[in-house]
């Protein structure tokens, strides 16, 4: 009994350590699983290619002063003078360079202001309106009529012209006064005011210069201006100018006068060259315009 008891006890303990050894056999078995798992998920994500709208960040730099032209030019490929061995063989990363300085884009009639122009700067980049010079002399101003119109939203008195003048439905205007339109004409005289349209300067003379240019909008395409006259008026600006499109042509002027209001108040006239008899009524017009009081 003593020998298999000796026995017995002999063999327990490398049975014991047959065990463990098993599971320290599955335990290293297991950690290298898992090192193989984590190794292939890296391998994944090094050979996965990118997003096809991904790009590679490059280095910031600050934006230019004007967004490059959409031309044909500014379209074409910087690699189209690259051979075409040379493109092939070599990666974006190689072909890519720093694209040079966008030029300034000069402002053109009709359209927002390049990132930065001044409102003046694009005025004097508009080949309809040409430089108001020391040249353009001052006009003679008749006595004010008597007779007014009032607009209390621009803070002015305008004149109430004589006939064949006549009232008219003032919209998108705050009054308005024309001549009778002409058989087959596609123009005709016409006498408006509002709350300043545009952005007024830190100048009344700059702020008229800028509405003039505005009034454009209500001449026929492709028409210019030709300065006739400019001076100031109480609490404002006068310019008398010829509007020119194609054969024909209209005098206009316009009166930017402080009225109290938020904004200033401008007056607006122009008379085309089939209604030359009522050319006089402008200077009526640059002489009436006052403030409401």
């Amino acid at each position: 009994m003593r020998t298999a008891t000796k026995a017995r006890t002999l063999i327990s303990p490398p049975k014991r350590s047959r065990i463990g050894d098993i599971r320290m056999r599955v335990v290293y078995r297991g950690l290298a699983v898992a090192a193989a798992v984590a190794a292939a998920a890296v391998a994944v994500v090094v050979v996965l290619p990118s997003e096809p709208d991904e790009v590679v960040a490059g280095p910031v730099t600050a934006p230019p002063a004007a967004q490059p032209s959409s031309g044909p030019s500014a379209q074409a490929s910087p690699l189209a003078s690259a051979s075409p061995s040379s493109s092939a063989s070599a990666s974006p990363s190689e072909t890519l360079t720093p694209a040079a300085p966008a030029a300034q884009v000069t402002p053109t009639p009709g359209t927002s202001l390049a990132p930065g122009y001044t409102a003046m700067e694009a005025l004097y980049a508009d080949p309809r309106v040409p430089k108001l010079t020391a040249k353009v002399k001052r006009m003679r101003l008749p006595a004010p009529s008597r007779r007014v119109t009032k607009d209390r939203r621009s803070g002015l008195a305008v004149p109430k012209l004589a006939k064949p003048w006549k009232t008219y439905g003032p919209a998108p205007f705050t009054t308005r006064q024309v001549l009778p339109r002409l058989r087959g004409g596609a123009v005709r005289g016409m006498f408006v005011t509002c709350p300043l349209p545009i952005m007024e300067q830190k100048s009344p003379r700059d702020t008229a210069l800028l509405a003039a240019r505005w009034t454009l909008n209500h001449h026929p395409k492709g028409a210019r201006i030709t300065w006739l006259a400019s001076q100031p008026v109480k609490r404002g600006w006068l310019l008398v100018y010829r509007v020119s499109y194609g054969k024909r042509s209209s005098h206009a002027a316009v009166v930017v006068v402080d009225g109290g209001m938020s904004k200033p108040g401008l007056a607006f006239v122009t008379v085309p060259d089939a209604q030359r008899k009522q050319w006089s009524d402008i200077a009526r017009v640059a002489s009436g315009v006052r403030v409401l009081g």
